[in-house]
């Protein structure tokens, strides 16, 4: 071998050294090390297999696959989040249903196939982690490298001659690189320092605030509750699971996890613009509620708006939903009052226009004194135009309240074992009130009307007050407040990882032949970029300030004595 090719060679491993551990990124395998050889034993496909599932590129595959198996669960109704849907897909697909069945994708969160990617997904993070980890830490713990050999074949790189001894050069430069936040020591005949460690703390940061994530995600999933409750003002609710109008829940949750709190909806009020073309547009909404934590607590006021949920502990006490409630008194035939509270009506239109049923299951007696059963379908409108021919609200709030009935009687089937919705009412074995003419019984009644039902059977009466009720989502996620954080460490260390970069910066001052100090200074990024170059030219201005430059022997004082090596300008 020649000696050119061997100062090549040793040129090559020193400039390898100078820029070994700028990051803690684990080393690319060769294609004989990242193929599976035939001759492997069981350790060795463990090895391997370990070697691959903790490798930057699977993880990030994992992390596509995860993007891509939760696609499923937005387009398709799931089990957990509304199984009514499911049930009416299963009905409208017959032969698509059982396939999604096996294939799990009625449930894609919780399913086998969904579960595997997230655990691979998990330990391919805590592999890529732990090792950068410690390899970081090893950094902290050393020095920069020293320089190398041939400064000049580095890519931002300038020199000059001064008449100052080598060590005030090297002391100056050490003060200089100190006061710029650089890691700095003496290194031999030259300063080696290093900057920018910051990105590999944000590269860590990012990955572990992605484990954050995931663990916070998993366990919401799995200990969370989520349920509606509608109320009438003058209405109480103690966050028990029998209170609860509809209940979801993880598969680990249980009744104790409920946080311990009630409160009791005072007053609900809603206000509308009044005119212009956005007539109608609600412009608040707010639940006055007072509220106690645990069984002794005192009870304290609070107000819950949209977007504004009251939260007590881990639970959040959204408002969803409002309409009205209009007060409703119903008596036999003898007289006797058999039923009188507010009846909630759900909302069909932006204008409140809504509908609903009233159900007298028990104590009724005919004019015989017969033992029955009353259903009436209900129609309400807060704003009744008689203009307009129509039940159809034409403004949200309570201007001019109509209610429209019509009255059935027989067996309601709620004695049937088989449940029902409460705002719908089964006909099949009720009977129609027939008025003089033959037709079915019906009218319209405003506030403090009578609807009389025919042959002495009783009364249905529409009272003055007209309540309105507020709809309320309570949300339990213990994971909420981890997965926040780790999301914003997550924004913050990618941040990091992508705008700081980190960069080593050496100064070799050396007494030439002619007892005149040769400077030299040389500047290395991880990947290039101009911030090295700039970076460096702005640091060796202020270190020629600091050791002037002297004329060489062949020229003129007057010359510029800094001069960047060739590639010095990317």
């Amino acid at each position: 071998m020649s000696k050119t090719d061997t100062g090549s060679s040793r040129d090559q491993e020193d400039l390898g050294t100078a820029g070994s551990r700028l990051s803690t990124a684990p080393q690319e395998e060769s294609a004989e090390e990242s193929a599976a050889p035939a001759a492997f034993g069981a350790v060795g496909w463990a090895r391997w297999f370990w070697r691959q599932l903790t490798s930057m590129r699977v993880a990030l595959l994992l992390l596509l696959l995860l993007s891509l198996a939760a696609i499923p669960g937005s387009l398709i109704p799931q089990t957990g989040a509304d199984a009514s849907k499911v049930e009416d897909f299963r009905a409208a697909h017959r032969t698509l249903a059982p396939v999604y069945d096996k294939l799990g994708l009625f449930h894609v969160y919780s399913s086998v196939w969904f579960s595997a990617i997230y655990i691979l997904l998990f330990v391919s993070l805590i592999g890529c982690i732990v090792p950068r980890t410690w390899q970081f830490a090893g950094q902290l713990r050393g020095r920069p490298p020293a320089a190398p050999q041939r400064l000049t074949r580095l890519p931002a790189y300038t020199t000059w001659r001064t008449r100052a001894e080598p060590e005030q050069v090297r002391e100056a430069a050490l003060a200089l690189l100190a006061k710029r936040r650089f890691r700095t020591h003496v290194a031999g005949d030259a300063v080696a320092a290093e900057k920018g460690y910051l990105r590999e703390v944000g590269n860590l940061v990012f990955h572990i605030a992605l484990i954050v994530l995931l663990v916070a995600f998993a366990s919401g999933q799995l200990y969370k509750s989520d349920g509606t409750k509608l109320m009438v003002e003058g209405d109480g609710f103690s966050n028990a699971l029998p209170m609860y109008d509809d209940m979801k829940s993880g598969s680990l949750f249980r009744n104790d996890d409920l946080v311990p709190f009630s409160f009791d909806l005072k007053d609900f009020k809603g206000t509308y613009e009044a005119s212009g073309p956005n007539r109608g547009t609600p412009r608040t909404f707010e639940a006055k509620i007072r509220y106690s934590v645990g069984a002794y607590g005192g009870q304290k006021p609070a107000t819950i708006k949209v977007n504004a949920p009251l939260k007590i502990d881990d639970a959040k006490v959204y408002l969803v939903s409002h309409g009205y409630a209009p007060v409703i008194t119903v008596r036999d035939g003898r007289g006797q009052v058999v039923f009188r509270d507010a009846v909630p009506l759900l909302p069909l239109d932006g204008n409140v226009t809504s509908n609903g049923v009233v159900k007298v299951m028990d104590g009724y007696r005919d004019a015989r004194g017969r033992k029955d059963q009353l259903g009436f379908q209900a129609f309400f409108v807060p704003t009744f135009d008689p203009r307009s021919g129509t039940m159809l609200s034409q403004y949200p709030a309570l201007v001019n309240p109509v209610l429209a009935v019509n009255a059935y009687h027989g067996d309601l089937g709620v004695n049937s074992g088989l449940p029902q919705s409460v705002y719908q009412l089964d006909k099949k074995h009720m009977t129609a009130f027939k008025d003089a003419d033959g037709k079915l019984l019906k009218k319209l009644l405003k506030p403090g009307d009578t609807l009389t039902l025919p042959n002495g059977a009783g009364s249905l009466t529409f009272e003055k007050d007209v309540k309105e009720w507020a709809g309320f989502e309570i949300v339990q996620e213990p994971g909420g407040g981890w997965a926040l954080g780790g999301a914003v460490a997550a924004i913050l260390g990618l941040a990091g990882s992508l705008f700081i970069q980190r960069r080593r910066v050496w100064v070799r001052a050396v007494r030439g032949d002619d007892g005149v100090t040769v400077v030299e200074m040389a500047g290395l990024g991880r990947s290039e970029s101009a911030k090295v170059p700039e970076e460096l030219a702005d640091l060796a201005g202020i270190l020629y300030d600091r050791a002037p430059g002297a004329p060489g022997p062949d020229h003129d004082s007057s010359e510029v004595p800094a001069v960047p090596a060739e590639g010095a300008e990317k």
